[in-house]
């Protein structure tokens, strides 16, 4: 993508009322919608998914299209990229979507204790790495993180293309006492045939191609993460 259209589309960006971009001062000693998103901003008691690294926004958007009865927030910090997603949201008029610009690390800083009632993480890096394993997004570092605004009983949704990144969750789940709900490590040729397998991102169409597996993974955390933290 050009730099002019990146231009065009972070100037789009700031037209949208469903969009949310503050720098990590602004938001660091109290966001005001933190723990009052449903009340104050989609006017409604609805249980609240979140997605983690949305990108365009695929998942949150075609979520939202399908569970009306739902509340759907989308956080990357690829501003460019979500541009697809709020501008969809838009044309489609959907009350029920909104988007987060931030970074990952900063997501306690948006959302109160207990907000959020499902956690959806599509498509994330693997950090294949060793030596970058506390950057993957299912690590005890940020699974610890989500505790501090999930729901005690909230699932866990991870897609990946990557086996490294699939087993590695698989040892986490173990490791720490999660509750794992499914597992599965090719979602397309088990035959999978529902929301999970419908919605499709841009990353999972260009694997699909490449025949690529598709992996899923369904978990809660274990109840000790949920003890407050400091």
């Amino acid at each position: 993508m050009g730099n002019k259209n990146k231009l065009q589309r972070f100037a789009e960006n700031l037209t949208f009322s469903n969009l949310f971009q503050y720098r990590y001062e602004e938001v660091v000693n109290g966001f005001f919608l933190k723990g009052k998103w449903k009340q104050d901003f989609f006017k409604n008691d609805h249980p609240l998914t979140l997605e983690l690294g949305c990108g365009k926004g695929e998942y949150t958007v075609g979520l939202a299209r399908r569970h009306p009865e739902r509340n759907f927030i989308g956080l990357d910090i690829k501003g460019a990229r979500m541009w697809r997603g709020l501008k969809t949201a838009q044309e489609e008029n959907l009350k029920n979507v909104a988007f987060v610009r931030t970074r990952i690390e900063q997501s306690e800083f948006y959302f109160g204790r207990e907000e959020v009632d499902e956690l959806w993480i599509t498509f994330p890096d693997p950090q294949i790495k060793a030596a970058r394993e506390r950057k993957r997004l299912v690590s005890p570092r940020f699974l610890k993180r989500y505790a501090l605004f999930l729901k005690p009983d909230a699932i866990i949704h991870l897609k990946t293309d990557a086996l490294l990144l699939y087993d590695y969750t698989l040892e986490m789940i173990k490791q720490d006492g999660h509750i794992l709900l499914e597992a599965n490590e090719d979602i397309y040729g088990s035959g999978m045939d529902n929301e999970i397998t419908q919605i499709q991102t841009f990353y999972e169409k260009k694997w699909l191609e490449y025949g690529t597996p598709i992996r899923y993974l369904a978990f809660r955390l274990h109840p000790q993460f949920f003890k407050k933290q400091d």
